[in-house]
């Protein structure tokens, strides 16, 4: 596993693997590899959509506030909004992996632990 970091700040998560295809000021393309188990934790962006593009295995989605749980399968894809509060994980029995693009604004990583009133 990989300490994740993200232009410069380390983040509060580990995946096996994380790739960054493309990157500007306002706009990021990464490619994430999560083994069995690998979460990234609750979190948000003040700016930023999220939008998922399941490649291989299982990519599990859930969000507060709507409360909703997705699992995406090669060919899906998900957007989640900006300030939407969401958590990820590798929903299957193997490797999962999937594209993310992350835009337009700028980047942050705001931890949710606990859901915002």
């Amino acid at each position: 596993m990989a300490a994740a970091t993200e232009r410069g700040e380390e983040l509060p998560y580990e995946v096996s693997k994380r790739e960054v295809i493309a990157e500007t000021r306002e706009l990021s393309v990464k490619l994430f590899t999560l083994a069995q188990g690998e979460v990234l934790p609750w979190h948000f962006h003040s700016e930023i959509d999220d939008i998922f593009f399941c490649l291989e295995g299982r990519i599990g989605v859930e969000t507060r506030a709507p409360e909703t749980k997705r699992v995406l399968r090669p060919g899906e894809r998900l957007t989640v909004p900006a300030r939407t509060e969401h958590l990820v994980t590798n929903a299957g029995s193997g490797t999962s992996r999937y594209l993310l693009v992350q835009g337009v604004g700028r980047y942050d990583f705001v931890p949710a632990d606990k859901p915002r009133k």
